[in-house]
């Protein structure tokens, strides 16, 4: 009964194709706006946090939250290339929809092909472009397709001392001279929670209140990273 269904459904002219895909670029590029600013807005919170975390002298905190603002900046950065290029495609299919007008039928377009692809890897549209890359191929505007796209990630080890070089940056923006002062052995103490709760143990008085500064910051890193999501 489907199959009758879409036999005798009209066909949609490119018009009202282009039309259909811009509105869901357009959707996908305010949903990426939202979560632009869900991120900034909670990294306020975090940046009230590590000016604290200084202020008392817990660099393990406040190097953890800091690391934390330089993932979700990165992500940030993510988010606004993808919604350039999800406005580049827009702009190629209008083009394509105006050649139509002349030839009569749409044409293939290497590069609305080349940014699909690209967007293929990343996460907040992959299913969106899985959609458009089946519709684009029976409309003509691309070929069928095989994701050979090389990955063109950094090793792991080269991502971690990338974030640690931000790390510091975002220290010295928000502590200022309240970081500098304190002893090299504290500021570029690595945040590791064994030594975290070796620390703690061996100060019955503050362990309390060293419990709920954890737990504190285990609750903003969660929320970061479910924005980021």
């Amino acid at each position: 009964m489907e199959a009758v269904k879409a036999l005798l459904k009209p066909k949609a002219n490119p018009q009202q194709q282009l039309r259909d895909w811009q509105r869901r670029l357009r959707q996908e590029c305010r949903n990426m706006e939202r979560q632009i600013r869900d991120i900034q807005r909670e990294e306020k919170s975090v940046q009230k946090a590590i000016k604290e975390a200084v202020k008392r002298n817990d660099m393990v905190s406040a190097k953890a939250l800091a690391k934390e603002i330089v993932r979700s900046r990165q992500a940030v950065s993510r988010l606004h290339e993808n919604k350039a290029q999800l406005n580049s495609i827009s702009m190629h299919l209008g083009e394509i929809v105006a050649t139509a007008r002349t030839v009569g039928h749409l044409s293939k377009s290497a590069e609305v092909m080349k940014l699909v692809n690209g967007l293929m890897k990343a996460p907040e549209v992959a299913a969106t472009m899985q959609e458009f890359t089946k519709e684009m191929t029976k409309a003509g505007v691309m070929e069928e397709m095989v994701n050979d796209a090389v990955d063109t990630a950094l090793d792991s080890e080269d991502i971690e001392e990338e974030i640690e070089e931000e790390v510091d940056k975002v220290l010295t923006q928000l502590a200022g001279e309240t970081a500098a002062q304190l002893p090299d052995a504290v500021r570029r103490e690595k945040v590791k929670e064994p030594a975290r709760k070796q620390r703690v143990q061996g100060q019955p008085e503050a362990v309390a209140e060293g419990v709920d500064d954890d737990e504190d910051m285990e609750a903003i890193r969660a929320r970061l990273a479910n924005v980021r999501s």
